[in-house]
């Protein structure tokens, strides 16, 4: 794997983060980055969300670095420094969702290639969850999984959930796939939104940072989806509501404020979960990764504990 760009002026994890280029299958040249303390016991697979790149993540992984874990992390398609799909690179955009699951495979060769220590864990984040579920249906080998806000549903009114189905089939039909969903643009989500109309945290600081990101790093910016994109997430996730949840230890965790995600579909999902845990962090929004320290602090205290139960003795 050829050495890729790694931000490390806003990834704030830790000192030993490395990035690389690697290929899907299909072609597509993609980032992954990993952090290995020399104490790893462990390896996270970490799936972000939509709009994501790995730098966001560099704090995670410095906390899970003192848990004995080492973390992998990716650029998904479209998005980040990996390959866009679209002239317009700030168009969130995927020709199939089950196109990730390419990515799913690059991102795992590149542990093995890296020899990050056994035993994986998941930990997937909205986008990242939905991705998730579906990998371990189709069988990645991991000893236990975590999901923030997963996106197992998108959080739609009675009113707009069929116009949105309706407009998104019929934008691929009539090649209009490309265009942004209505309501969203080709700006970023935390440069563009005031602090006071927020989805995301409930922290000023926390929503400064990820702006500050991208005004660095114009290159990581990520608009609104697609009609296609929103298309291929409304299909997916109501193909993942009919699917069982794997035999597997799982912790979810969402903030009560959450307006982005289905948290119906989520609070179903975990109550039939044999071996599940849903953690509601009270007041937060989308991002509980990255809210007020006192939630922040409940979320990763759950994580490492639930990671930790599953490593190997020291």
């Amino acid at each position: 794997m050829e050495a890729a760009p790694l931000f490390e002026d806003v990834a704030g994890g830790p000192p030993d983060g490395v990035a690389h280029w690697c290929r899907a299958p299909d072609g597509l040249r993609l980032r992954i980055a990993h952090w290995r303390p020399e104490t790893a016991r462990g390896t996270i697979l970490l799936f972000p969300g939509r709009t994501e790149y790995v730098e966001k993540y560099g704090p995670a992984a410095d906390i899970l670095a003192r848990a004995g874990l080492a973390t992998i992390a990716i650029d998904w398609r479209g998005q980040g420094l990996s390959d866009r799909l679209l002239d317009d690179r700030l168009g969130g955009h995927v020709m199939a969702f089950s196109d990730y699951q390419m990515d799913v495979d690059a991102l795992l060769a590149a542990a093995s290639e890296l020899d990050l220590p056994r035993p994986y864990f998941l930990l997937g984040h909205s986008m990242g969850g939905a991705i998730g579920l579906r990998a371990l249906h189709a069988g990645l080998d991991v000893a236990a999984c975590a999901f923030s806000s997963p996106m197992w549903g998108i959080s739609l009114s009675a009113t707009l959930r069929p116009l949105a189905w309706t407009l998104s089939w019929s934008a691929r039909r009539i090649g209009l796939g490309h265009r942004y969903a209505p309501g969203t643009s080709r700006g970023s989500y935390p440069n563009t939104v005031p602090f006071a109309e927020n989805l995301l945290t409930d922290d000023p600081d926390q929503l400064a940072w990820l702006a500050r990101q991208t005004e660095l790093h114009p290159d990581l910016a990520l608009g609104g989806p697609s009609l296609r994109w929103l298309h291929e997430a409304l299909s997916e996730t109501r193909a993942l509501d009919r699917i069982p949840s794997p035999d597997l230890p799982c912790l979810t965790f969402f903030g009560t404020d959450e307006k982005i995600v289905d948290l119906d579909r989520i609070e179903r999902r975990m109550a039939r979960w044999t071996g599940g845990e849903l953690l509601r962090i009270e007041g937060g929004r989308h991002e509980t990764l990255f809210e007020t320290p006192d939630r922040r602090r409940r979320a990763f205290d759950a994580l490492t504990a639930h990671f930790e139960a599953y490593l190997p003795a020291v």
